[in-house]
């Protein structure tokens, strides 16, 4: 079930909370109820609108805390943990990127990202699943031949791959960004390093990752394992659309190499997590209409706002709502997972290269410390006294268990339950 709007919380020169920030909750909140009226939706787009709903409410869950010094209570309501929500991904990110930073090599590292023609929206809308996965198989068989290619490194590259689903005015671009190491381990064992500033031609890649991803969706027609749209259920429709996608220039674009691992990691922390709107990007809500910041690449990078009607605006934050389950990030040749550990070990003993330190493991609480400056065990009232748990408050529905608590502190005038 889609969770219940409560009021709408208007923000921004709007009436009830003048000069509070808005945050995607409360459209979501003012909104969804209407919105699952009128719509059939799956149920992981259901979910989603229920768990940013209830992220920070009693709805789920709360811990109660007191103050060893001065008594006060206080109630910390939870996060949902889900990873459409923008106010649930700092912590996992923080997490993911220390895991990465170990395996970080000295090497230059190229930023390249493949995006496929809107003309596949359509498709893409009722198969997500499928063509998602056939997005990451064509960019991961595209970049590991290039990199066994001996014309331009003849080595096995390591890569991590980001799938990103929309465009700045939260329509639908699905694109996946390739963070590439600058070399690879070539089959004698050695390690070979790019070319400086250069690792493999952008319109060869266009060309080669266009006919594997249309290959397989050749094969995917054949097979029948796709939901089509009215105008591709014939056979001479959908070798129309092949071969009009053939005929298309399609888009692979290549960064200048990043300059160190600080570098890489600024990156990573920048895409791997972010979800299709932030809250720092909404101007306001009325009730009826959405503002929100954004920036018109195609036209010069302008920046500038945009006005969205709520239902519109729902409608585009759910196209980029991903499968249960789906992997949105995943690595490639020497940083497979099922590889990395001794491909790393052997890159590090060609390259001459330390081991690294295990990872530092961070309590919620020192992470807050370190990412705020705020540690969330200091009573916020008294500023001397530690907070102590004196229960913990169940979801009020059916919710999944919260990794982290840290949402805003609430006062409470007496003890609570």
């Amino acid at each position: 079930m889609c969770a219940r709007a409560r009021p709408a919380a208007s923000c921004h020169g709007a009436a009830g909370r003048p000069g509070c920030r808005l945050e995607l909750a409360d459209i979501v909140r003012a909104a969804a109820a209407a919105y699952c009226a009128s719509h059939r939706l799956a149920g992981v787009h259901r979910r989603a609108l229920a768990d940013i709903t209830a992220c920070r409410t009693a709805a789920a869950g709360a811990t109660h805390l007191r103050c060893g010094s001065c008594g006060a209570d206080f109630v910390r309501y939870h996060s949902c943990g889900n990873r459409h929500c923008p106010k649930c991904q700092t912590l996992a990110k923080e997490r993911w990127l220390a895991a990465r930073a170990a395996e970080l090599l000295p090497l230059p590292y190229f930023h390249v990202v493949f995006t496929l023609p809107h003309a596949l929206n359509v498709l893409i809308q009722a198969n997500p699943r499928q063509l998602y996965d056939l997005l990451f198989a064509a960019v991961s068989a595209t970049l590991l031949e290039f990199g066994r290619n001996a014309r331009w490194l003849g080595a096995e590259i390591g890569a991590t791959l980001v799938l990103h689903t929309w465009g700045q005015n939260l329509s639908q671009h699905v694109h996946v960004h390739a963070l590439v190491a600058g070399g690879g381990l070539a089959p004698d064992g050695a390690f070979v390093r790019a070319g400086a500033g250069f690792l493999f031609p952008v319109k060869a890649l266009s060309q080669v990752f266009r006919g594997k991803f249309v290959a397989g969706l050749e094969a995917l027609f054949a097979k029948s394992g796709l939901r089509l749209p009215q105008d591709l259920g014939q056979e001479p429709a959908r070798r129309r659309f092949l071969a009009d996608l053939r005929r298309t220039a399609w888009v692979v674009y290549a960064k200048r190499p990043f300059a160190g691992a600080q570098a890489v990691l600024q990156y990573l922390g920048r895409y791997t997590h972010r979800i299709a709107i932030s809250n720092n990007r909404l101007v306001s809500f009325d009730g009826r209409e959405v503002r929100f910041r954004w920036r018109d690449y195609a036209h010069g990078n302008r920046r500038g706002v945009m006005r969205l009607s709520v239902g519109e605006f729902l409608r585009r934050f759910l196209l980029h709502v991903l499968p249960a389950g789906f992997t949105r990030i995943r690595h490639i040749g020497f940083m497979a997972n099922r590889r990395k550990a001794q491909c790393l070990a052997k890159a590090r003993a060609v390259l001459a290269l330390p081991e690294p330190p295990p990872p530092a493991t961070e309590t919620v609480a020192e992470f807050m410390l370190r990412v705020s400056g705020t540690d969330p065990t200091v009573c916020p009232l008294c500023g001397a006294g530690r907070l102590a748990v004196i229960s913990i408050q169940p979801p009020l529905r059916a919710h999944r268990a919260p990794d982290c608590d840290n949402g805003p502190l609430r006062a409470s005038a007496r003890a609570p339950p």
